[in-house]
């Protein structure tokens, strides 16, 4: 049995036999792709031929007939059809599929028989990027969320990953809220525990609408503000600690969030605008020495043919202000510019709102022409649309503000609460159970609405829709997990063992079919960055569980003993994967539900 995991799919040794038989029956063919696919006729069907019969100029039919000749004898292929003008319908034995499916569950390295890909490189993912001394509201929910999944997805499959939290801790406004601090030295104090996140952000929302207040209204205040810009751009001892105070505040707050999230954020991996400072001169100085910006109208300037104003002029990315500050795109390059030659990344990716790709695809191009980009190294916006409401407009309060972060996750809790409270008697759970259940459930709501649209789009907020035990919601997957533990905590002395000399019904056949393509699903929402994927797997592979429930039963006293046994190894199969899945998906997966 597989140690650490490569188990190759019931597809992949099918696809690697057709190619074979292709080679074989027709040697002047070259390499030929069978082009195999599910089929509601059978299990796969190969299209292939028919693309080699014009190819050669021969008859499909007689074609096909000559791969299946060459097909080897073995336990793989119980039938395998000639149709229409060339089709090949084949049906795997169930031997086959069980033998597979026993395989990857003997996988002693926990994965499932997924491989680890042994030519993954380092990929820098930028994600869940708050801003210091900003309340943390819905549309920060997206990044954290998607990219907290493409962590988990491209670790699980091999690639080394560095997490960066590029937040916003730099800019004139800290020259605004440093001065009020100089000025009232007890500000930031708060009678809250010092690990309070809820106290931190009061706090510092209080000093923010205090400094903005004074700054508005006074204008001694103002220019004493903007000095302290100065002072803290050149680097000031006493500034830079009434700034990293600030930071420090924040982090307490952003912690609080994530651990709502359920989402591990570590200190070493926010690195945010302040980070690059250093560097920022050096970029501007590199890029105008090599002719990638030039100066306009005194700001350090890119220019694209393709970037073009309603004027009908070319909109530049503006690296370094006319007034000698630096915009978002210098610290951007500098960032590309770190992550590539310090963090040796061959990915840099970008989990980053839509309504940026403008900016990014300018900054990327521009480092390309920089030389910062290449054919070895890609960087890559995995954009995400807008978090909307029921009525389809960006989600607001009532009062038309922005939704706080944290009084949405709560809402969600709560709502999710009710519902585990409701069926809790009948399962028995404790109080401590319900509500730890139903902080799994709500914040899982909450995150598979999210992954199971594609990123792109934009999606409704529902929380009566996301905390139903019914359709495509976390809840109906969870709930699926939690009853495949109630069936094997019932099972009694009855283990779950595989018994491939077993003939499969129809719904044994789905379920276990979808079970093996696994891996593959895996394979391709990582490197096409579509966690989505891999939610209408999951929730697939539910329906194919309840299909199962209705047709097969599991611990019925009319089944003989092996029968009970491979259909336990067939829910304990479903429930390793959906535990897999959900933990790759950040969502947890409750015992009893």
């Amino acid at each position: 049995m597989p140690e650490h995991g490569s188990v190759p799919s019931l597809a992949s040794t099918l696809q690697q036999q057709l190619a074979d038989a292709l080679t074989a029956a027709l040697p002047d063919a070259g390499t030929a792709d069978p082009l195999l696919r599910r089929s509601d006729r059978a299990d796969f069907q190969a299209n292939g031929i028919l693309a080699l019969a014009k190819k050669l100029k021969g008859n499909p039919r007689e074609l096909a007939g000559q791969v299946t000749a060459a097909l080897p004898a073995g336990e793989l292929i119980q039938d395998i059809e000639v149709s229409g003008p060339g089709f090949l319908n084949i049906t795997l034995a169930d031997r086959a599929i069980v033998e597979t499916l026993a395989a990857r569950a003997a996988d002693t390295g926990g994965r499932l028989g997924v491989p680890v890909d042994a030519a993954a490189g380092t990929t820098v993912i930028d994600y869940a990027q708050p801003n210091v001394a900003k309340e943390m509201h819905v549309g920060h929910l997206r990044s954290a969320v998607i990219g907290d999944a493409m962590v988990r997805i491209l670790e699980f499959t091999g690639e080394s990953v560095v997490r960066r939290h590029h937040i916003g801790d730099w800019g004139t406004q800290f020259g605004m809220l440093i001065q009020y601090l100089t000025e009232h030295p007890g500000a930031l104090k708060h009678g809250g525990d010092a690990a309070d996140g809820e106290a931190a952000m009061s706090t510092l929302n209080r000093v923010y609408k205090a400094s903005r207040a004074l700054f508005d209204s006074d204008e001694e205040f103002k220019a004493r503000s903007r000095d302290r810009v100065v002072a803290l751009q050149a680097g000031d001892p006493e500034t830079l600690e009434l700034w990293q105070g600030f930071v420090d505040e924040s982090k307490i707050y952003f912690h609080s969030v994530f651990d709502k999230l359920d989402m591990e954020v570590r200190d070493p991996d926010i690195v945010g605008e302040s980070g690059y400072n250093d560097m920022l001169e050096e970029t501007c100085r590199i890029l105008e020495e090599t002719g990638v910006a030039v100066r306009s109208e005194g700001a350090l300037c890119v220019f694209f043919d393709d970037v073009l104003g309603p004027d009908g002029n070319k909109v530049p990315l503006i690296v370094k202000k006319t007034n000698g500050g630096y915009g978002y795109a210098a610290t951007d390059l500098s960032a590309i510019r770190d992550r590539v030659q310090n963090l040796k990344a061959d990915t840099l990716l970008y989990v980053v709102d839509a309504r940026q790709s403008l900016h990014f695809k300018m900054v990327f191009e521009t480092a390309r022409r920089a030389g910062w980009l290449n054919e070895d190294v890609q960087a890559v916006q995995l954009a995400f649309g807008t978090v909307l409401g029921k009525d389809g407009k960006p989600f607001k309060t009532r009062e038309g503000e922005t939704v706080r972060l944290e009084d949405l996750l709560d809402e969600a809790v709560s709502r999710a609460t009710a519902v585990v409270r409701e069926k809790a008697e009948k399962v028995g759970l404790s109080e401590d159970e319900i509500v730890e259940n139903g902080r799994y459930v709500g914040i899982g709501a909450v995150k598979y609405a999210d992954l199971s649209t594609s990123a792109v789009r934009d999606y409704k907020f529902d929380l009566d829709q996301m905390v139903s035990l019914h359709g495509d919601t976390s809840v109906y997957l969870q709930y699926a997990y939690a009853r495949i533990q109630s069936i094997l905590r019932k099972a009694g002395d009855a283990v779950p063992a595989a018994h491939p000399e077993l003939a499969l019904a129809p719904a044994e056949r789905a379920l276990g079919l979808h079970l093996d393509q696994f891996g593959e699903v895996l394979s391709e929402v990582a490197s096409g960055y579509e966690p989505h994927k891999l939610a209408a797997y999951l929730y697939q592979l539910a329906s194919h569980l309840t299909t199962f429930y209705d047709q097969c039963q599991v611990l019925s006293a009319d089944n003989a003993p092996e029968v009970v046994e491979n259909r336990l190894f067939l829910v304990d199969l479903t429930a390793r994967t959906l535990h897999q899945g959900m933990e790759l998906l950040g969502i947890r997966t409750p015992e009893r539900l």
